[in-house]
């Protein structure tokens, strides 16, 4: 490789990405506008950065109304042992959704997904239709299949053709890339070596030593090394699994110092990466920023400036999930 690659994939879910957890209540509802109202913000950034992001898109998003939505609904939906983990459970039984976006802007964006696909160095890619879940128990890979094709039937609407794929709740299954690449996707984020990323087992019961080592790392070093050379990029079934490097935390009140102290590790993280041309992998939801907005865009601002003194200073080059399976087919790294 000649030079290092910054690249920052983006879980685009709103309310999708927690309906089965989270009501839907007025501070909620304020949490997601704020998150609506920042994305075009975070596209702005992106691009004086020239910073290039893969927006892993809910495809139940990707419509202007109910109508259009449910016409895309595929026959075969996934048969969860929880019924309640089910999008389509909680659209008939848990309070239902609006007719469109200027009514519910909390499961449909339209008019943020054509601003997104529309702006320079930006990816659509698909976080699954329905928030599907991949390691959890009952559904099945015929319905995984069902779910992939409703995604890009939807996507279709923005001209796009998905190349990369993001598992919701990082529920990544070796089993299901099969049929990734059936349907298209050609790259797919793979989760950090540390146990405490295995989603093998599902995470509506993740342990709660598991969580607190999880969110530790973000701040002490007690995981492995984030970034990786080109080698660290395996190949199955024909897709490519990108590892991830870290998640982006959002600000916390209570955490004062340690704030900073995240953005720092980050910062670090991403000159190892520059100085030893190799991969650095940064994620996290748009939504995470919702409760302070303006604290979580000071710190992505310091992180983004780090990128372009890394560009400068040692040639690091950004790329989205797309651009990168490309260069890889292509052997042009």
């Amino acid at each position: 490789m000649q030079s290092g690659v910054f690249t920052i994939s983006l879980d685009f879910e709103l309310h999708w990405g927690g309906f089965e957890k989270w009501e839907l209540n007025d501070a909620k509802k304020e949490y997601f506008k704020n998150t609506r109202a920042l994305i075009p913000s975070l596209l702005l950034g992106f691009q004086q950065f020239e910073v290039h992001v893969t927006w892993a898109t809910v495809g139940l998003l990707m419509h202007k109304n109910k109508e259009s939505l449910l016409a895309h609904v595929p026959e075969r939906k996934p048969s969860y042992s929880n019924e309640q983990l089910s999008a389509y459970n909680f659209i008939q039984n848990a309070g239902s959704i609006g007719a469109s976006e200027k009514s519910d802007p909390y499961h449909f964006a339209d008019s943020l997904i054509r601003l997104i696909v529309d702006s320079k160095y930006q990816e659509l890619a698909s976080h699954s239709f329905a928030h599907y879940y991949c390691n959890e128990p009952g559904q099945t890979t015929e319905q995984f299949d069902a779910d992939c094709k409703a995604i890009c039937e939807s996507a279709s609407a923005y001209n796009s053709e998905l190349k990369s794929l993001v598992f919701p709740r990082n529920q990544f299954n070796t089993n299901y890339l099969k049929v990734c690449k059936k349907n298209g996707i050609q790259i797919v984020r793979s989760n950090p070596v540390d146990w405490w990323w295995d989603t093998s087992e599902g995470t509506s019961k993740e342990s709660l030593w598991k969580r607190l080592n999880r969110g530790a790392d973000a701040y002490f070093n007690i995981g492995g090394k984030t970034s990786y050379g080109i080698n660290a990029i395996l190949k199955q079934e024909d897709v490519y699994l990108l590892p991830a490097s870290r998640l982006l935390r959002p600000y916390n009140l209570k955490e004062l110092f340690l704030n900073q102290k995240k953005i720092n590790r980050i910062k670090a993280e991403m000159t190892i990466a520059a100085q030893n041309k190799e991969f650095y992998h940064l994620w996290w939801h748009p939504h995470n920023f919702g409760l302070y907005p303006e604290e979580n865009m000071k710190g992505l601002n310091q992180i983004l400036q780090h990128f372009r003194r890394l560009s400068d200073q040692y040639g690091m080059i950004s790329l989205n999930m797309g651009e990168i399976a490309e260069r890889l087919q292509t052997n042009t790294f």
